[in-house]
Formats: structure tokens, sequence, C-alpha cells
């Protein structure tokens, strides 16, 4: 597997991280977090990200002891419906970026945001 092959998408490893947080009943240590991580990460990785997600207000922190316990504020598709917020308020073109995105759509997903706009509205 090439290095670009095996690199991440952005947000991936916290998508990861809040599934196993949000399947869990009570909050999680870094090392049972990491326990729960297929393919495992270095322990040092789980830490760097948990501190991060809470730094961006995605998961409560609680001491025990000298170390965190961390359960989850949100859920991999409000994280994932805020990048793409967030991109589309980047300050690029909104009409450009939203007609090539729909370009990119599965079928059926074209359909789905119809739906969504019907039941909004």
């Amino acid at each position: 597997m090439s290095e670009a092959e095996s690199r991440r998408r952005p947000g991936e490893l916290e998508g990861q991280i809040l599934a196993v947080l949000g399947g869990a009943h009570s909050p999680l240590t870094p090392r049972e977090v990491l326990d729960r991580l297929t393919p495992p990460l270095s322990y040092s990785t789980v830490v760097t990200i948990l501190t991060r997600m809470h730094d961006k207000g995605m998961t409560a922190r609680y001491r025990e002891g000298r170390a965190f316990r961390y359960a989850p504020l949100t859920d991999a598709d409000t994280m994932a419906a805020g990048r793409m917020s967030a991109l589309l308020g980047s300050g690029v073109d909104r009409g450009t970026v939203l007609r090539r995105f729909v370009s990119t759509l599965e079928p059926g997903d074209a359909e789905l945001l119809r739906q969504l706009f019907d039941d909004k509205g």
C-alpha cells in the first residue's frame, strides 16, 4: 500500500474515536479508546486526537486521578456537516462549489436532497 493510500481522510480518526466513545456506556480513558480501535494506533496519537477534540468542543473531559476520561458531545455526522459548512463559507464561490458538489453525487443522493429540502420547508 502506498503512502497516499494509507493516509486517512480529514476527520477520519476523529470520526472513528467518536464512534468508539459513542458506543461506550460511560466516559473512556485514552487507553480504553486505543484498545477499541482497529487498526490500533499509538497511545500518544490517541491522546493527541482526544485533546484536540476536547479543544474543539467535540468531547467532554473528566479528570480521574492523573488521567482523563472522555465522552462525546457530538457525532461523526454532525462533525462532517460542520466541515462541509466551513468549506462553503471559506470565501470561495458558493455557487461553483455547490454545482461541482452536486455533479459528484451518487445515484439517489439528489432525490434525498430534494426530500430534505421539502421536509425543511
